[in-house]
């Protein structure tokens, strides 16, 4: 058995409580979702372990990318864990990653670290040069940016 993970992984203080944090990611998931000038649309989410997560992302020239996955955790307040690698209906894809968002209270805010896992060291560096740091850091600060302007900072 092996225990490479293939990770990579960004992370991100937010000066928002975690509950705060929690409430748009779940609440306002398009507004964050894709760095812009990307856009996504919720096609089916249940925010619960087992459920649907199927989005589609909307590049600024047309592009356009279903995803198709399930949620493998839902913890409120602290954890995301999705994958590819099955739909909704639990029939095996081509699996690409298992993502997960995780949110710790750090002093008065949160810490957001988003990791992806790949299968292979082949699709961990697909996922690098696809920009995956810029990605999911600029996903990061949208996030933040929501979050902070949803509450103000804390004291």
């Amino acid at each position: 058995m092996t225990t490479d993970t293939h990770q990579l992984s960004v992370t991100r203080l937010i000066n928002a409580p975690r509950e705060t944090v929690w409430k748009i990611m779940t609440e306002r998931f398009s507004d964050w979702w894709c760095p812009t000038p990307w856009q996504a649309k919720i096609d089916n989410v249940e925010w619960r372990s087992g459920g649907r997560f199927d989005t589609t992302m909307y590049g600024p020239e047309g592009e356009v990318v279903p995803n198709s996955g399930i949620f493998l955790e839902v913890t409120e307040n602290t954890r995301l864990v999705f994958t590819d690698a099955m739909n909704r209906d639990w029939h095996p894809q081509e699996p690409f990653m298992i993502g997960i968002m995780e949110l710790e209270t750090e002093g008065a805010g949160t810490r957001y670290t988003a990791i992806a896992r790949h299968w292979t060291k082949e699709a961990m560096e697909q996922h690098e040069e696809m920009g995956f740091t810029d990605g999911w850091s600029a996903v990061a600060d949208q996030l933040a940016e929501l979050a902070e302007t949803n509450t103000g900072s804390p004291s």
